[in-house]
């Protein structure tokens, strides 16, 4: 079992936060994300970690850390960063995560104990932190929805009502190589453009839509959160 960390882009909507850095390297409590994630990793007896970069790479040179490098960081999303580091997870299992958010070590264990090909964590309490974040939380929440078996049946888009939203996904996710053959080949047929526009979460939409494998859903409750703004990184350091 192998890590990956998606750490191409800069997070414009830090604003001057993100001027000179990348988001990953801005701290809570005297850590950077990246180094909580990597400790997450770590106390899962996950010590083989990647990361794939883009904007300021030379800002990682310092991490003992295999990179990978997506060149198109500025004009695309983190599926083609996923891309970048594709004969990584189509020889290993990997644990993905998004560089911007911070969680503890049970959920990558989680995940560890997963049986599935394909799985990610949710936050079943969404609500609770939304609420923070968001003058309205709906503005900013996705649909998500899970079968009494714990497996996606649906994902992406705007919500109508809470009832449409049972959970958010984390950005925290397990492939192993059966799935990113499925997967990439389910990539390629998309255009370059294409390509560059899709996000992670409509990834998963449409491995759902052309039903390529389950996605098993792991309930996750313990401290996480996601950083897209300033107003995120203070919450963050005044309540944890």
């Amino acid at each position: 079992m192998k890590g990956l960390i998606l750490a191409a882009g800069r997070g414009s909507r830090l604003g001057n936060l993100t001027s000179n850095t990348p988001k990953c390297l801005l701290k809570i409590h005297g850590k950077t994300l990246l180094e909580l994630q990597m400790s997450a990793f770590v106390a899962s007896s996950i010590n083989d970690i990647s990361i794939v970069t883009g904007y300021q790479a030379e800002k990682f040179k310092d991490y003992q850390l295999n990179k990978y490098h997506n060149a198109n960081w500025h004009c695309s999303q983190m599926v083609q960063s996923l891309c970048c580091a594709s004969d990584l997870l189509l020889s290993d299992t990997c644990i993905i995560s998004y560089s911007d958010i911070f969680y503890d070590s049970t959920a990558i264990q989680l995940l560890l104990l997963n049986e599935s090909d394909l799985s990610i964590t949710y936050d079943p309490n969404w609500l609770n932190l939304w609420r923070k974040r968001f003058e309205n939380p709906l503005s900013d929440a996705e649909n998500f929805q899970i079968n009494k078996a714990g497996y996606l049946v649906d994902i992406g888009g705007k919500p109508n009502n809470l009832e449409d939203v049972m959970g958010q996904y984390m950005g925290l996710m397990k492939i192993t190589p059966k799935a990113w053959h499925l997967m990439s080949k389910l990539l390629t047929t998309l255009t370059l453009n294409e390509l560059k526009r899709i996000d992670m979460t409509t990834l998963l939409r449409k491995v759902l839509d052309h039903k390529l494998l389950p996605i098993s859903a792991e309930r996750y409750e313990g401290a996480w959160g996601e950083v897209d703004t300033p107003y995120d990184l203070q919450l963050y350091r005044d309540q944890l």
